[in-house]
């Protein structure tokens, strides 16, 4: 699934507006309510699995509204304790794959996930919670089956938005489109909560900004800010926006909105390259520096944003020893084209040429329509004196999105234009000869 102007499968708070009871959200107010009164539950009845239950739930629904990763683990907390007195909770079970595939931990997810589905068929919501197990660690065939399934019980926007994710990475960007639009329909005939239909709203704006259709984005986005004010997804997409029609200033200040909401790791980036690119080296340097804090501020934040730090590192050409490490930890727990990709990155950073192009091939598989893909591929290509291919991977690149990153769209096009592509330079470090 795109996510806007940053590339990646599903991040690790998108979905997080798909889940509490039934995928309900409630407001800020709401939820602390449901926090006191489970926790009265739970004094009053300390042996009660619901109260557990649902004191779980909250803080999923927390985690959700804050971007604060430690409500997971007291979310993990009231779940286990929840299953411990009631095994067959089947609520429960699925709650807690949920949250062990927030964190990650995609293989403990998928069993728990299996037991929800064992203690109720009929529970869509853990087929979904199975299927982006699955489409996390690359066994799309698996997550297709798992989606379908959900559809099979309820056509809802959860089920829809999920496929349109599959479509999307499967090279159906129209697929995924139409899959959106259904899922915003039904959300709103069917009184959905309003931040679920903002996040729908949301990727069909992403979709659309990545076949290089700013005006129809930028609709979208605005729906999604009118469904659910303040929504930090839309704003740091509208900043996208903004930035590839090279309003720089108006772009910084709606990424700064974004991150005022949620300072996620994959913003803060972006933020940077902006001010790069307007020319605001220092204020770049500074938001660069974030984005390293971010990443290394938790142990569960050291997980999470492994993929991230290493595209990072990568793309500012620092720290490449680190880029390669942490690309090819990635890639033991989620082998999905996006961890092919990285690992193709950091592999060319480093000069290892040979071993990125058969990495880009896998990260190429599904045909999925990203412009950055096709950029790393052709840069790959070019440093590998392959000038042919390198030519129409760059092309390619820039004819689904001309604007698809602030900075790399022009290193795309000011290589295209270098009288002979097979030069095998690269912006890293030297090559090594492994050719």
């Amino acid at each position: 699934m795109r996510t806007g102007p940053v590339r990646g499968a599903i991040p690790t708070l998108v979905l997080l507006s798909l889940i509490g009871s039934g995928g309900q959200a409630v407001a800020s107010s709401s939820v602390d309510q449901l926090l006191r009164q489970s926790q009265r539950q739970i004094g009053r009845h300390p042996d009660a699995a619901l109260g557990y239950y649902r004191l779980g739930d909250a803080y999923v629904q927390k985690a959700r509204e804050t971007g604060d990763l430690t409500y997971l683990g007291l979310a993990e907390t009231a779940l286990v304790k929840s299953l411990s007195i009631a095994p067959r909770l089947g609520g429960a079970a699925r709650h807690l794959a949920y949250v062990l595939y927030l964190r990650h931990a995609f293989a403990e997810a998928a069993e728990q996930a299996q037991r929800a589905i064992d203690l109720d068929p009929t529970d869509g919501y853990a087929y979904g919670v199975l299927g982006d197990a699955a489409l996390e660690t690359g066994r799309y065939a698996e997550a297709r089956q798992a989606y379908e399934r959900m559809i099979g019980l309820d056509a809802s926007l959860y089920g829809l938005s999920r496929l349109a994710g599959l479509k999307s990475l499967e090279g159906d960007p129209e697929g995924a489109i139409a899959d959106l639009e259904r899922a915003i329909a039904e959300g709103q005939a069917n009184e959905r909560p309003a931040e679920s239909i903002a996040w729908a709203q949301w990727q069909l704006g992403a979709e659309q900004a990545a076949l290089g259709r700013l005006a129809a984005s930028e609709t979208n986005y605005r729906a999604a800010l009118q469904t659910y004010p303040g929504y930090h997804r839309a704003l740091a997409g509208l900043a996208h926006v903004r930035a590839a029609e090279g309003r720089y200033p108006e772009a910084i200040a709606l990424y700064e909105q974004a991150i005022a909401v949620i300072p996620q790791a994959d913003y803060v980036v972006a933020l940077g390259d902006v001010q790069a690119k307007a020319g605001r080296r220092d204020a770049a340097r500074q938001q660069y520096e974030l984005v390293e804090y971010i990443g290394r501020l938790s142990a569960l934040n050291r997980v999470l944003y492994n993929r991230e730090l290493a595209y990072f590192y990568a793309d500012h050409d620092t720290r490449l020893d680190q880029a390669l490490d942490l690309a090819r930890r990635e890639l033991e727990v989620r082998r999905d084209i996006y961890g092919y990709d990285v690992l193709a990155w950091a592999l060319y950073k480093n000069g290892r040429f040979a071993e990125a192009r058969e990495a880009m091939l896998v990260a190429l598989r599904l045909g999925t329509r990203d412009a950055r893909l096709f950029f790393h591929a052709g840069l790959i290509e070019r440093a590998a004196g392959h000038a042919d291919a390198a030519r129409a991977y760059l092309r390619h690149a820039l004819a689904i999105n001309p604007g698809f990153h602030v900075l790399q769209a022009d290193e795309a096009r000011r290589v295209l234009a270098e009288p002979d592509l097979g030069s095998g330079e690269t912006s890293g470090r030297e090559a090594r000869n492994d050719e």
